[in-house]
């Protein structure tokens, strides 16, 4: 489950991949494929893919326990496998580490 707290610990990976509408589909199978994988991974917390409405971009939100097992898992040769077949189907993939400062809950 997702837990977006400040001063969580967790560690939050943000990526912005910008593809194609045509394509958005099969990218986003794709990395749905990869988040199965991932949640397999030690130190998986989540993964949760959004679509943009106007079909352009795919925003994957991941939490980790910590850096050195998001990195490891991120290195392992099977979520690698398919990196060519994504790179196809993808424009631009822009991925960084967030630290959660404020979160606002309706009551």
């Amino acid at each position: 489950m997702t837990h977006i707290r400040a001063g969580n610990t967790i560690v939050t990976q943000i990526t912005v991949i910008e593809a194609e509408p045509e394509k958005q589909n099969e990218a986003l199978s794709l990395m749905a494929d990869r988040a199965r994988f991932m949640a397999r991974q030690p130190g998986f917390v989540s993964i949760s893919l959004h679509r943009s409405l106007d079909g352009r971009r795919i925003v994957n939100y991941i939490q980790w326990q910590n850096r050195e097992l998001l990195k490891s898992a991120h290195q392992s040769p099977d979520f690698r496998k398919e990196w060519a077949r994504f790179d196809d189907l993808t424009d631009q993939i822009d991925p960084h580490l967030y630290e959660v400062v404020e979160v606002l809950d309706a009551d």
